[in-house]
């Protein structure tokens, strides 16, 4: 059962380490920065959680389980965030091709008499 284990852990470790090695050269070769966010967002997070896999299943003790949890939630919950803030803040500076934009939900001009809400952008 042990050489089972030890074959996903390795598994999942070279294939954490490839989709983080995509990510990297996605973030160094993508044009513009919607492009470059999505790459340094989800094939780095499934990356990042490959290896924690790998690595829960090589080490299997309950400090090192519980750090890697850790590990991954952290990255589960600032991943997204990051996201969202690198794509506000190139749409605001005027850093985003809208020409590549299949709809564009915060070009809608606004209503007469309607305030701009800056917690909608």
């Amino acid at each position: 059962m042990s050489t089972v284990i030890d074959w996903l852990a390795a598994v999942a470790l070279v294939s954490g380490g490839l989709l983080s090695l995509a990510a990297g050269i996605g973030v160094l070769r993508f044009p513009d920065v919607l492009d470059r966010m999505h790459a340094a967002t989800k094939p780095q997070v499934l990356g990042v959680l490959l290896l924690l896999v790998g690595l829960a299943l090589r080490l299997r003790t309950p400090a090192d389980l519980g750090m890697i949890l850790l590990v991954g939630v952290f990255q589960l919950s600032t991943a997204p965030v990051a996201a969202q803030m690198i794509g506000r803040a190139a749409y605001r500076s005027g850093r985003v091709d809208r020409g590549l934009l299949d709809v564009d939900e915060l070009a809608e001009p606004l209503r007469p008499g309607e305030q701009q809400d800056d917690q909608a952008l």
